[in-house]
């Protein structure tokens, strides 16, 4: 890593910082309404984005600053196992193309503006409702720290903050300074803020990848010497573990982890709140349908930016952390100031995901928590300054996390987010297509695979540091079948099973059920159809039981 700071690429990297700045506060005049006082408007951009805005608004939700680091990261550690986020992302399009516009069709119906709303309209359940908003808070927390540490890397390569003998806040202020701004624009502006910045933060990505792949391989003699030195250098013994460091292909012992890893992590992708928010921010149907017929053009990015970690292991890349690896490539291989490009596309692209995140956290908040159980009577301006207020604490919550915790444990508790958010399948993507799951069975479901899943996680020791014993992977054994594969696929296996033979109980002995308030011309309602509304009826706003 080179000493001092790195002038030109920070000059280069605060001239972008400072445009989205003004970007995210400006966007609270785009596409302004009249009456700005309600979730529909802060919450969701107005429910009025078309196919173009939200192609943008999901790519920069979905594919952020920790995609940027971590996934060629795990590359450049462990070969070929890192791949796995390539297939999940082309698996999750035609899955999301079945539920995501009925999931939109009835949330504009019925004015619902997080999954928990849908789930407790549909079961007429407050727990089941209190579930999901739990999950999910719990779930984007340590998400929306990953972020921040995704700025970090990008700043402690750059060599801003000092060494590790400066004093704290010295060294932490770059992040706070960022962490303010990014907490000033966002409840100003709410969604909008992200949407518009979105633009700039996918278009450098882009850029830097097309360069990336290009200028590098040329640098490094080719595509045949980068996969020359990398296998030779996955083949050398980690003196930890005793075993290889990895391999360039996937060998069998690993083929389980693999796939179950992809099923599950795109059985989980769109159960995250900032996917749905995004989501329930287009303006149609038909724009969710054709983004999932587009969207997998990110995926051709991710398999580019995933052989950025091969290219760190030829340009002979040694950091002790990894998710340093490619900051510091970036660093080596370009001129100070496209180093300065991709570090700005770094940054940006944590701002944009961090915003989305914790707007939707902070509308389970208020909506599921906040108005279900605390103040049934709520009005929207009193809904809107309460989802501020929380998204600002989400953050914070974040901040603290990633400043006092070792980083190793963010992530592992991002790992441990996965397998949680996973077990509210059930009640949203079954619900949307049935009612016969009973509330109580889907309740009795999630119980168990949380359970499960956290007991299985904490079991699992780091393969890499001895003395990590708990927290350490999110892979174990299989019960039944023996073989090594992602603990959150197991977890809901067990979820559904769970949910299924309960069901059957309670529809035997009557056990009461909840009323459903949709209709079946709900889940294909478009707007401009009658009966679709895109806000809160006056009649049923502030009433215990309206959404």
């Amino acid at each position: 890593m080179n000493d001092g700071v790195n002038g030109v690429a920070l000059g280069v990297f605060i001239f972008f910082f400072v445009a989205v700045t003004a970007m995210g506060f400006l966007a609270a005049r785009w596409r302004r309404a009249d009456n700005a006082d309600s979730l529909d408007e802060w919450g969701l951009g107005g429910r009025s984005f078309g196919t173009w805005i939200t192609w943008f608004l999901l790519g920069g939700d979905l594919y952020t600053a920790y995609t940027f680091v971590a996934v060629p990261a795990a590359i450049y550690a462990a070969g070929a196992a890192g791949f796995f986020a390539v297939p999940y992302t082309i698996l999750v399009y035609p899955l999301i193309f079945t539920f995501l516009p009925r999931l939109w069709s009835v949330s504009h119906k019925h004015g619902y503006v997080t999954t928990s709303d849908f789930v407790r309209g549909r079961f007429g359940s407050k727990g089941l409702s209190l579930a999901v908003a739990v999950t999910g808070i719990l779930a984007t927390m340590p998400y929306i720290a990953l972020q921040l540490v995704g700025i970090q890397a990008v700043l402690d390569v750059m060599g801003v903050g000092g060494g590790e003998s400066t004093h704290w806040f010295i060294k932490d202020l770059p992040l706070l300074i960022a962490f303010g701004v990014l907490a000033a624009y966002t409840y100003s502006s709410g969604l909008r803020a992200p949407a518009l910045i979105a633009f700039v933060k996918d278009t450098l990505i882009y850029i830097v990848i097309a360069v990336a792949i290009i200028y590098i391989p040329i640098k490094l003699g080719g595509f045949d010497s980068i996969f020359a030195k990398a296998g030779e250098a996955f083949t050398q013994t980690n003196p930890v573990t005793d075993k290889p460091r990895g391999s360039v292909v996937t060998g069998e012992p690993a083929q389980w982890t693999y796939a179950t890893l992809a099923l599950g992590s795109a059985l989980a992708l769109f159960m995250y709140p900032h996917s749905i928010t995004a989501t329930l921010s287009s303006r149609s149907r038909e724009v969710i349908r054709r983004n999932t017929t587009i969207l997998p053009l990110y995926s051709l990015m991710l398999g580019l930016l995933a052989f950025l970690g091969f290219m760190a292991i030829a340009a002979g890349i040694e950091v002790k952390n990894g998710q340093l690896a490619i900051p510091q490539l970036f660093e080596n291989m370009f001129p100070a100031w496209f180093a300065g490009v991709a570090f700005a596309a770094i940054g940006i692209g944590a701002l944009v995901p961090a915003a989305i995140m914790s707007i939707a956290a902070a509308n389970l908040f208020t909506r599921n928590i906040y108005k279900d159980f605390l103040k049934p009577d709520a009005t929207p301006a009193q809904e809107t300054k309460v989802s501020k207020l929380a998204s600002l604490l989400v953050k914070v919550g974040a901040l603290v996390f990633v400043l006092t915790m070792d980083k190793t444990v963010a992530i592992n508790f991002q790992l441990l987010g996965g397998i949680w958010i996973l077990q509210t399948f059930p009640a949203l993507v079954g619900g949307l297509f049935t009612r016969w799951f009973h509330r109580w069975a889907l309740l009795g479901g999630w119980a168990v695979g949380m359970i499960y899943g956290t007991l299985a996680a904490y079991g699992v020791p780091s393969p890499t540091n001895p003395a990590q014993k708990h927290f350490g992977g999110s892979a174990d054994a299989i019960p039944g079948i023996g073989e090594i594969g992602y603990i959150g696929l197991t977890a809901f296996v067990l979820n559904a099973l769970v949910t299924v033979v309960l069901t059957v109980v309670l529809r035997a002995v009557k056990a009461p059920d909840g009323i459903d308030e949709t209709t079946a011309a709900d889940y294909t309602a478009d707007a401009g159809e009658p009966g679709v509304e895109t806000e809160l009826p006056p009649a049923t706003a502030g009433a215990p039981g309206g959404h």
